[in-house]
């Protein structure tokens, strides 16, 4: 997203598509597509789709590419998927840092990749393959997750090396740095200040849902914590400005509020990017 540093977006979800290209409460800079629900539509949401594309900058944040999965890549999803970005001139696409298939069966949700060398190995192989055929660099996301699964190494280390060998870009999700962090007793300023925030494309932000004392669930379909909105504003004075993103996948009953949202996360955005820049 080329000269939108910085912007703040919305994703596109069918329950405020309305809404949105009305320009009547929710007023985003960008919108993100999850490409698997648009691809192919045709119809009523084509015709929707096609007036999100004429009327903002886009960028698509994947959801079944499965970089972790052992089976062969589905090449001809990720054709499909090149066409759909290239047509509609997506500015930034971006993966989870997880899988999502196994044995060609659908698992329908977002499975940790072990953080194993063997590992780094195998996700480094495939995000290599994948920007190769898509001619475009691939953002991937630090996920949130709720047990590690036979690690030999942290977290930071993991993702860090996936994103040097790869050569790729890396998607910052806030609210899933703060989750983890909670769940597994880390400090999250320390895990943001070891990342490679130079190679930070864009940003997450979301919201989620305390269901235990000790326990965190990432939901994106509630209200942004103070916290999170803490470490975001800690985060940013530590990089370069990019666009970042509001993720609300449902409860969409108060729209003013989630525009509340739209206008805290660019309120902070102003006190640091703006005038810091201009002082340089």
């Amino acid at each position: 997203m080329e000269g939108k540093a910085g912007m703040v977006g919305l994703g596109l979800r069918r329950d405020i598509a309305e809404e949105i290209l009305d320009n009547r409460i929710l007023t985003p800079d960008f919108l993100e597509f999850a490409p698997e629900n648009w691809m192919g539509m045709g119809g009523a949401w084509n015709r929707v789709m096609k007036r999100a594309v004429d009327s903002y900058p886009i960028t698509c944040h994947g959801l079944s590419l499965s970089l972790g999965s052992p089976e062969e890549l589905d090449w001809d999803f990720i054709g499909e998927l090149k066409s759909f970005l290239d047509i509609n001139q997506v500015s930034i696409y971006s993966e989870h840092l997880s899988y999502t298939k196994s044995k060609n069966a659908h698992l329908y949700d977002l499975l940790p990749i072990p953080f194993r060398q063997d590992a780094i190995d195998h996700v480094v192989d495939r995000i290599r393959q994948v920007q190769d055929k898509l001619e475009r660099p691939l953002a991937i996301e630090n996920v949130s997750y709720y047990t590690p699964v036979a690690a030999e190494m942290s977290e930071i280390e993991f993702v860090s090396e996936i994103v040097d060998r790869a050569d790729c870009s890396l998607l910052l999700d806030v609210n899933n740095v703060y989750v983890n962090a909670f769940n597994h007793n880390y400090d999250a300023k320390e895990f943001i200040g070891k990342l490679p925030l130079e190679r930070v494309a864009y940003i997450h932000m979301a919201g989620h849902e305390q269901v235990e004392p000790d326990l965190i669930i990432d939901t994106h379909g509630q209200p942004i914590i103070d916290p999170v909105y803490e470490l975001f504003e800690w985060t940013i004075q530590k990089m370069d400005p990019v666009p970042v993103l509001l993720e609300r996948d449902y409860n969409f009953e108060d729209l003013e509020q989630i525009q509340g949202e739209l206008t805290q996360i660019k309120s902070i955005l102003k006190r640091h990017w703006e005038v810091n820049h201009a002082s340089a």
